[in-house]
């Protein structure tokens, strides 16, 4: 991987604009509903109420579309992320099957959508095949075939994918699946939601929601206020709570790369494997003779580990095994997902509120999840009967999922023992140039960061969430927050839900000369990341 020059996270979708005319909100304004999280969900749903006649606001802590869902790999597939035979032993049959009734309609107002609004962002139907992964047993396609039948989900089975070695594995194929350029879609959302009053804020952090007994919603946001009589919190993971979701998902971060691939060299398709992280891979149209080979994997809870270079070798490898059509590696990124303990979102009425509506958990499935919620919440808001709410209901107890309740917790109870542990280096002049870690000062700990000039930045190492310890991601040059999900920038910005406050800034011992407060100039770092 020494080719690389840059070696920051960027997709292959980043170099889009979704909303080029988006300024930071100001002022004082009403609307009908205002959409905090600016990814495929919220401006989903902000179109889904436009075209009904809402007045709408959209407002981002970063760029338009420039958070998770810039990261994602775009498969657009409705059966269940985590296998569908999983999903019926916790939820049984008929919510399964309602699940992948949701997310096959996501699939279809996709289709529909950009049809009707004329964009062009390469949507496609095509086969998705499940297959079984190299030297492991077959049993897993069998049960999961079994499962997908019991939905009512079309599904063949079949000998051997067209991929090397593979020519014996036992596969499913899925008709009907798609895929398309999420943000080439996202522009045209924008630009349809626009052209019927709605705007888009970008850069605004959103600091309190407040319910008014005349049932408005007030929403404290950057420069001002706005009054709307329903609020959407989108964001990646929820910023209206701090613990009735969080403690029933947990963060896992992925891995994509792509490559350039000759056109036809292999079939357009899904693909995944049985492993557990799977491999998943997709083709995206190039130009000339030469189109993007898409491949993801690696996962691994968020904050865990900081090895991303073995994992994009691991998947590079993989890749080359099974595709050696694949030639130079052109982008390399990784992403957020919050898995919950039962595999669907949390999608509707915000537990405890009356006009605040939430859409969190996408369990690896955040475009069909992000339209379906779409549907769900703007129909609940319209006052009109809303299909699938049952299944996605924030507010629902599965009693099957306890066990994967209790594994996910511990994370928090292991996390907060790490404050009593040594740091990671024992003296801040030990830091290298571009490298983070943790360095314990007396009884606190703090996250500190040598940029490549040699400024040091030392923060609290505690999230502003409730408190858990940070980790060191050098990928993506933030810190990650292992218990549910926030990343902060190296001068303690907060970069993704659920934390809203910046780290607080720490006195730490340097060298003569040295800097280890906020930006010299009073200016904030910028990121690839944002809060969706």
């Amino acid at each position: 991987m020494d080719r690389f020059v840059d070696r920051r996270s960027t997709s292959l979708w980043m170099d889009i604009a979704v909303a080029p005319r988006a300024t930071p909100y100001q002022g004082d304004r009403e609307c009908d509903v205002v959409i905090v999280g600016a990814g495929i969900a919220g401006i989903s749903t902000a179109y889904e109420l436009a075209i009904e006649g809402s007045h709408v606001i959209v407002l981002d802590r970063g760029k338009i579309a420039g958070g998770i869902t810039a990261r994602t790999s775009a498969h657009l597939a409705p059966l269940c992320d985590d296998l569908t035979s999983a999903m019926i032993g916790l939820r049984g049959e008929e919510i399964s099957r309602r699940f992948y009734q949701s997310q096959a309609a996501a699939v279809d107002r996709i289709e529909e959508i950009q049809k009707l609004e004329a964009i062009d962002c390469d949507f496609r139907r095509l086969d998705g095949y499940l297959f079984q992964a190299l030297n492991t047993d077959s049993k897993i396609i069998e049960d999961e075939l079994d499962a997908v039948r019991k939905v009512g989900a079309p599904v063949h089975r079949l000998v051997g994918v067209p991929l090397a070695h593979c020519e014996q594995q036992h596969v499913l194929r899925y008709p009907r699946q798609a895929t398309f350029h999420p943000l080439k879609y996202l522009k045209g959302l924008v630009a349809a939601i626009e052209a019927k009053g709605g705007s888009f804020h970008c850069d605004t952090v959103v600091e309190r929601f407040e319910e008014r007994d005349d049932g408005k919603v007030v929403v404290t946001a950057g420069g001002g206020t706005i009054i709307a009589r329903a609020a959407v919190v989108a964001t990646n993971a929820p910023i209206v709570d701090r613990f009735a979701l969080h403690t029933k998902m947990a963060p896992y971060r992925t891995y994509a790369m792509a490559f350039s691939i000759p056109k036809g060299a292999i079939p357009d398709a899904l693909y995944w494997d049985t492993l557990d992280p799977y491999h998943y891979v997709r083709l995206q149209p190039g130009d000339g003779r030469t189109d993007f080979l898409i491949v993801g994997g690696g996962d691994h809870k968020s904050g865990e580990a900081d090895d991303a270079e073995v994992r994009f070798q691991a998947l590079e490898a993989w890749t080359r095994n099974l595709i050696p059509a694949a030639k130079d590696v052109t982008h390399r990124w990784s992403g957020q997902v919050l898995d919950t303990i039962d595999y669907a979102g949390f999608i509707g009425r915000n537990p405890g509120s009356n006009n605040i509506y939430v859409h969190t958990g996408d369990s690896g499935q955040g475009m069909t999840h992000g339209v379906a919620g779409a549907m769900i919440n703007s129909a609940l808001i319209l006052g009109r009967d809303a299909k699938w709410a049952e299944v996605y209901e924030p507010s629902r107890k599965t009693p099957g999922g306890i066990s994967n309740f209790l594994k996910e917790n511990m994370t928090a109870v292991k996390n907060f023992a790490e404050y009593l542990a040594p740091g990671e280096l024992s003296d801040v002049s030990d830091l290298k140039a571009g490298h983070g870690a943790i360095i314990r000062q007396g009884i606190s700990k703090i996250a500190a960061y040598r940029d490549p000039s040699g400024k040091l930045y030392a923060r609290s190492a505690a999230c502003t969430h409730v408190g858990c310890h940070l980790h060191w991601n050098s990928f993506e040059t933030c810190w990650d927050c292992p218990c549910h999900g926030s990343h902060f920038a190296v001068d303690g910005t907060p970069l993704n839900a659920p934390a809203i406050g910046p780290l607080a800034e720490a006195d730490i011992e340097t060298r003569p000369g040295e800097y280890a407060g906020a930006d010299q100039d009073g200016g904030r770092q910028t990121s690839l990341h944002s809060e969706t």
